[in-house]
């Protein structure tokens, strides 16, 4: 059993695990690398950050700066467009789907920390997935929380908290986010 294993299944972990700790030493890496490499050299994903995903199309494009805690737990359908400050924490599976855009400063989390004080302290989470449709538009500065699911043709207003699932082709705004 390794560190890994209850992450994957949504079992509480500590992530604090040293093995956890070097995952995303290297994604800080490739991170990093992204960021700091010229347009010209970066291309649409910096190599090393393309090479870090799980899934990614070849037609994705992700401006600078981009963050990740692992990049391993994230899959990127054909065509996504992630603008500039996006942070994916994908402790667990995070999926966007073909054609979704996301606005700058999008905030997807899947870690969910524990509520006991003494056992967050021991760094105790759990990662639940979080699974984006495609063509769906996530406005600027939302954040999607753990074990949300969006479907197809959704729209996120800019600066929304999306707390729970959001039906394909709903327009969702505000904190928290609501069907308008």
């Amino acid at each position: 059993l390794t560190p890994r294993d209850p992450m994957a299944e949504g079992q509480w972990y500590s992530c604090l695990a040293p093995e956890l700790e070097a995952m995303r030493v290297t994604a800080r890496a490739a991170c990093h690398s992204h960021a700091t490499l010229a347009p010209d050299r970066r291309g649409a994903v910096a190599p090393m950050l393309a090479r870090l995903f799980a899934n990614i199309a070849e037609d994705c494009f992700i401006e600078a700066p981009f963050h990740c805690s692992y990049g391993v737990n994230t899959s990127l359908g054909a065509s996504v467009y992630l603008n500039a400050g996006c942070v994916i924490l994908d402790s667990g599976p995070v999926s966007i789907g073909r054609g979704t855009m996301c606005g700058p400063g999008v905030q997807i989390y899947t870690a969910d920390h524990h509520r006991d004080p003494a056992e967050r302290a021991k760094g105790i989470e759990r990662a639940l997935p979080v699974t984006i449709g495609a063509d769906v538009w996530v406005g600027g500065g939302a954040i999607i929380l753990p074990g949300v699911t969006v479907g197809a043709g959704a729209i996120i207003g800019a600066g929304s908290v999306v707390t729970r699932d959001v039906m394909p082709g709903t327009c969702v705004l505000g904190n928290p986010a609501r069907a308008r």
